[in-house]
């Protein structure tokens, strides 16, 4: 007989793709029986603007301070990056963030976005391809993730002022790369995604 399922848990990562800074990974726990009524129109973070995803981010934040929900969003860096490789960079940022959420995994389902997987423990795991925009609390898990990847740019942009990192957020913009070539590049980039350029 199997246990029973308390607990949804969404995952979702964000910055897969920039020439700069960390990978980030949310995920966000909910119960079963959870009231979505409050949450209608939470959307893949791709699809919000910067200022709903900021709204939606401080609902999240509300509900994870009053008991409602809980959630976590785990980095790895650039070097990370670098010496492992972009997927197992995400995996590690996975479970550290999973770790966060004090998961049992033989109460949780965990729902996660495209062609992510849960470390083994988490026997009841389903990979949804599109899962970000189809599965409302994988939206909630990327907007964490974006969010808080996207103030850690804006933060790390200050001890980088040549780069323009609070406007681009490290993505491959014609900007960035012009940054790059005026500058070189700086100890936030990832070497092993600009090897054509050093």
């Amino acid at each position: 007989m199997s246990p029973e399922i308390k607990y949804l848990v969404g995952i979702d990562e964000a910055g897969r793709g920039p020439l700069a800074g960390s990978v980030s990974v949310g995920a966000v726990r909910i119960p079963v029986q959870f009231d979505w009524e409050p949450w209608r129109g939470v959307r893949d973070s791709k699809k919000l603007t910067p200022l709903a995803r900021d709204e939606w981010f401080k609902k999240i934040h509300r509900a994870h301070r009053d008991g409602i929900l809980r959630f976590a969003v785990a980095f790895a860096s650039s070097n990370y990056i670098d010496r492992r490789g972009i997927v197992p960079a995400i995996h590690f940022a996975l479970g550290r963030a999973l770790d966060r959420l004090n998961a049992d995994p033989l109460e949780t389902l965990v729902l996660l976005d495209g062609s992510l997987w849960a470390p083994e423990p988490f026997c009841f795991q389903k990979t949804i391809i599109h899962g970000d925009d189809r599965e409302p609390v994988i939206s909630m898990a990327s907007i964490a993730a974006k969010v808080l990847r996207d103030r850690k740019m804006i933060a790390l942009a200050r001890r980088y002022p040549a780069y323009g990192f609070e406007s681009h957020k490290g993505y491959a913009t014609r900007e960035h790369f012009k940054r790059i070539a005026t500058y070189g590049i700086c100890s936030l980039h990832r070497k092993s995604f600009l090897t054509r350029l050093i």
